[in-house]
């Protein structure tokens, strides 16, 4: 190491005093700065070139809810029950759609189900079924269930004939469904095989 040849200054040996007046003094500037803020109006934020910055955008719209929806399926006295359900923005407004899979709660059996997709207009009060993807009546049950992408999937259950007993499906499918030229288009991704 070399030696300087400048003297030892009185003012560059730190003393324990000094280092809790340095302390004093950053408390007190962090202190005051919690006090002392810009109007978040005027702030200008780091890129804006001084200009405020934008608004901040606005919360995404909620998913429509299932409850109190009145599905077009026939289950007498039974209750509709939504099995399932999942949420996603299927048509590129930028709102997302609740698509849910609806069965009878009959208590025993396999009763079919049925896949709706619901919409809820701006400050509508209630959600609607704007589409039925599975209609009940198709006897299928469906496993399997996403939306993702924009697109819905599911790999569904069926009979190959009516002699085949609700209890057993023989059959099982993928299906896709995706919003295309103003209607859900169901493509098959993978052939119809048996159990």
């Amino acid at each position: 190491m070399q030696q300087s040849v400048v003297p030892e200054l009185a003012h560059t040996q730190t003393s324990p005093l000094q280092w809790v007046a340095t302390a004093t003094a950053i408390a007190g500037v962090v202190a005051l700065s919690s006090v002392v803020q810009p109007d978040a109006a005027r702030a200008a934020q780091p890129g804006t070139g001084g200009r405020p910055a934008a608004a901040p955008a606005a919360a995404p719209a909620a998913a429509p809810d299932t409850a109190g929806v009145d599905f077009p399926i026939v289950c007498g006295p039974a209750k509709a029950l939504v099995e399932k359900k999942a949420s996603g923005d299927l048509d590129g407004d930028g709102r997302p759609e609740t698509v849910a899979v609806v069965r009878c709660d009959a208590g025993s059996g396999t009763p079919p189900d049925g896949v709706y997709v619901l919409t809820q207009a701006q400050g509508a009060k209630q959600p609607r079924v704007v589409a039925t993807l599975i209609d009940p009546k198709d006897r299928l049950s469906v496993t399997d269930f996403a939306v993702r992408d924009g697109a819905v999937t599911a790999t569904l259950l069926g009979y190959s004939s009516i002699d085949v007993p609700s209890c057993c499906p023989d059959l099982k499918q993928s299906a896709k469904w995706q919003w295309k030229n103003g209607a859900f288009i169901r493509s098959t991704p993978s052939e119809a095989h048996g159990t």
